[in-house]
């Protein structure tokens, strides 16, 4: 016989928006650290918006791109790279880049937010750099946030 399931759950962890601004301000400076400017876009586990900053000199057109990338990866709970290969024609998920109103993004630099727990409670996305430096970025917010909370 199974446990019946709770109707209702209690007591989750939310990413807040001071938890956010640590990790815009790590994002931030590790793009100062590498020389490109970026936008810098954290959602919460409902992949909404929490946070977003674009330095001076980051690309207009990668606004929506980091916003996207912090959406998939929340919403898939995977970086946003591992979408490339099966994305591309021919591949299993072929198409997938153009779902979720456009806003699932298949180029590295989204990154979820997840606790050493297991959880996760929401996504980072960096754009324009190299996917490598984006996600390099990305991975300072999230760095930052875990020291942050011990």
């Amino acid at each position: 016989m199974t446990q019946p399931t709770a109707p209702l759950t209690r007591a989750t962890v939310k990413l807040n928006l001071a938890g956010a601004r640590i990790m815009l301000d790590a994002a931030e400076s590790k793009a100062r650290e590498i020389g490109v400017d970026m936008d810098i876009a954290i959602v919460d586990d409902g992949m909404r918006l929490l946070a977003f900053h674009r330095m001076d000199g980051a690309k207009l057109t990668s606004i929506d791109v980091a916003i996207g990338k912090a959406y998939t990866a929340a919403g898939t709970r995977l970086p946003t790279s591992r979408y490339a290969e099966a994305a591309k024609a021919g591949g299993p998920a072929f198409g997938i880049n153009v779902s979720n109103h456009g806003n699932f993004m298949i180029v590295g630099g989204g990154l979820p937010i997840t606790l050493p727990c297991g959880d996760t409670i929401g996504g980072i996305g960096c754009s324009s750099g190299s996917a490598e430096q984006d996600t390099e970025v990305s991975q300072a917010g999230i760095d930052a946030l875990l020291a942050a909370i011990g």
